[in-house]
């Protein structure tokens, strides 16, 4: 159907037909939480009949806004990010807004040029993971007026805002576990360091943990991610004439390719060998014996995250530094150290 003009239908041929003023037309299609359900549902139904497609661009000048979120992530084969980018997008569609997304693989050069076409596209807010990057893109961000957060850690020192938690404590806490189990021949299968701070300060927190105890690391092996790394890593340690006793892992995909690997080589899990990881991903707590690991708080920080990017303070403010809580989550991997 077409507009009474028999051109292409405007919003106030919605209006019109719907019986309702334009500023509620407007308000269903940029807050419809906001609308009542009986006519919110009244306008959706004239819209799909009018066959009404708003003008992107004009809402946008006339808001100075386009309501549009981007976010950026280093790759979309880790489950961390997507139950993260999930909670954003919810968050977001819930508020009328549009979630741009792009994956760097960890590349920090390819990240600058998503972000430049994620700021050409007009987005009002944009989310890091991590805070590593090229300090160019801070000041493009700032002088476009485009609030950003870097997530998944917390510098609470940093000149840009950051909602995660702390990846050097978290890790410390999971060696300091098994260093009090009896622990002393630990080694780490870590996920790659470059352009990745989050890998880099797991790797840091282990070492100092270690260190304050007055030993080192046995072995440490950087892998990228997959569970057949995990695995290949694992065989190497024990390969070595010094076998681990505990294996730490970057994170939980790691963990369980060392955890299935043990499992091919014989190796009883915890008897002879504890395994961890890091982020808590939903299969750590299925397969079997359950993995021991940090919990990474993904709903809450994407929902907070979502609130930041749509507040209405100004980009220039005080940076906001929220922690969140990553706890150690004890399962059935890890166990006193062998006799």
């Amino acid at each position: 159907m077409q507009g009474k003009s028999g051109a292409r239908p405007t919003l106030e041929d919605v209006a019109a037909e719907a019986g309702v003023s334009t500023a509620t037309v407007s308000r269903c299609l940029s807050h419809p939480q906001k609308v009542r359900p009986v006519l919110r549902e009244r306008v959706q139904k004239i819209i799909l009949q009018l066959g009404y497609t708003p003008h992107g661009a004009a809402r946008a000048l006339a808001s100075s806004r386009t309501n549009t979120i981007g976010a950026v992530i280093p790759t979309l084969s880790n489950a961390i990010f997507a139950e993260m980018v999930q909670t954003l997008q919810d968050a977001l569609t819930l508020d009328g807004r549009t979630l741009l997304l792009a994956a760097n693989d960890y590349d920090l050069a390819r990240e600058i040029e998503q972000i430049e076409k994620l700021v050409v596209r007009g987005i009002d807010g944009l989310m890091l993971t991590g805070e590593e990057r090229d300090p160019a893109v801070i000041t493009l961000l700032q002088r476009h007026g485009i609030r950003s957060v870097c997530t998944y850690v917390h510098h609470p020192e940093s000149r840009q805002a950051t909602i995660g938690f702390d990846n050097r404590e978290a890790m410390m806490r999971v060696v300091r576990y098994l260093h009090d189990l009896g622990h002393r021949r630990i080694a780490m299968i870590a996920g790659l360091p470059a352009g990745n701070d989050r890998a880099r300060e797991r790797i840091e927190g282990a070492e100092a943990a270690l260190a304050g105890r007055g030993i080192g690391l046995l072995q440490r092996i950087d892998k990228p991610y997959g569970i057949g790394e995990g695995r290949r890593a694992l065989r190497r340690l024990f390969e070595l004439e010094e076998r681990p006793t505990a294996v730490i892992c970057g994170n939980d995909v790691l963990a369980l390719g060392a955890l299935l690997e043990a499992g091919e080589l014989g190796i009883p899990v915890p008897a002879q060998l504890s395994i961890t990881g890091f982020d808590d991903l939903a299969l750590a707590r299925e397969i079997p014996p359950g993995l021991t690991t940090v919990h990474a708080p993904l709903a809450e920080m994407g929902q907070r995250t979502a609130e930041f990017l749509m507040g209405d303070a100004p980009p220039g403010e005080q940076p906001l530094h929220l922690e969140l809580p990553a706890d150690l989550v004890v399962r059935g991997s890890s166990g006193p150290a062998p006799g």
